[in-house]
This record gives structure tokens, C-alpha cells and sequence, in this order.
């Protein structure tokens, strides 16, 4: 069952407007390895997968676009920004404070923000985990990974 209730392709779909930071870059690369080795991803009613996932931004909305793995559509999963825009906030100038630390050499200092970004992971996990619950099953570990793909897509809007 493990290949039939999981994302086998992922596509962000603000790609073209704006080239992200190399930290949000390398966020992302990870993120997308990382998901699309492991994830739990089960959209309620929808047909068995593997799925490709097209994620993206539409007026203000978190668009989940849900499609088979031949990319016909499945359907879409929308969800109001508002709720995750603080810790979208907080995820991104942790971003820049990190690298500002890595640029100084202020090892604590990194330590410290590292920390602080694996709390930002775990909120924004949760939030998504509940704003999900009912219309896509999915594990923790996924909830995190999406939630650093829509930190990179709400930076490329900003940015």
C-alpha cells in the first residue's frame, strides 16, 4: 500500500516568478529529496496512487492540485493563507538570521536559530496537519517537508 497512498511527483507552481535565496534553494531541494523518498499522502475519496502534486499560490489561497501519476486531475485542496502567514514570517527571517550567522562564524548563535527553526517546522506541521485533517491524510514528516515548500512559495511571491 506504502506506493499507492503517496506523492510521486511534486510541482511547485510559482517556479517562473523569482529565483529564491540560496538558503530557501537548498530548503527546498531537501525538502522535495526528502518527500519524495518518504511521504504518507492520501487524498480522502480520491483513487489510489502514487499522485503528482502541483502546489502553488492563487490569490492568497494554498492550492493543493491534486493529479494521477499521467497528470490527469484528481482534484484540489484550497486552503486560506492567513492562518500560516506568522510562522511564514518567523520561518523566513530565521532563514536570513541563519545565514547571517553562518557568514559571521557564530557557531551558538546558529545552534540557537537551528533550534528555533525545527520549532517553526513542528508548528507549521501541526497547523497544516489540521487544516488538512478530513481532506488528505498525511504523517507528520510530510505535513513538515510541505510546510518548507510553502515557506519557498510564499517567498518567491514576496520577494
Amino acid at each position: 500500500m506504502a506506493q499507492r497512498s503517496r506523492i510521486g511527483e511534486i510541482v511547485l507552481e510559482a517556479e517562473a516568478l523569482t529565483r529564491p535565496s540560496a538558503e530557501l534553494e537548498a530548503d527546498r531541494n531537501s525538502a522535495i529529496a526528502d518527500l519524495l523518498h518518504e511521504n504518507r499522502f492520501i487524498p480522502k475519496g480520491a483513487p489510489e496512487g502514487p499522485y503528482t502534486l502541483h502546489l502553488g499560490l492563487n490569490g492568497g489561497r494554498l492550492v493543493f492540485d491534486i493529479r494521477r501519476a499521467d497528470g490527469s486531475p484528481i482534484g484540489a485542496v484550497i486552503l486560506a493563507m492567513g492562518p500560516f502567514r506568522g510562522l511564514i514570517k518567523d520561518y523566513l527571517m530565521l532563514v536570513g538570521a541563519h545565514h547571517a550567522a553562518v557568514a559571521d562564524g557564530q557557531h551558538a548563535r546558529i545552534q540557537a536559530i537551528d533550534m528555533g527553526r525545527r520549532g517553526l517546522h513542528n508548528e507549521g506541521a501541526e497547523l497544516l496537519l489540521r487544516r488538512l485533517d478530513g481532506k488528505i491524510d498525511i504523517d507528520f514528516d510530510t505535513a513538515r517537508r510541505l510546510f518548507t515548500l510553502i515557506c519557498v512559495l510564499h517567498q518567491r511571491l514576496t520577494h
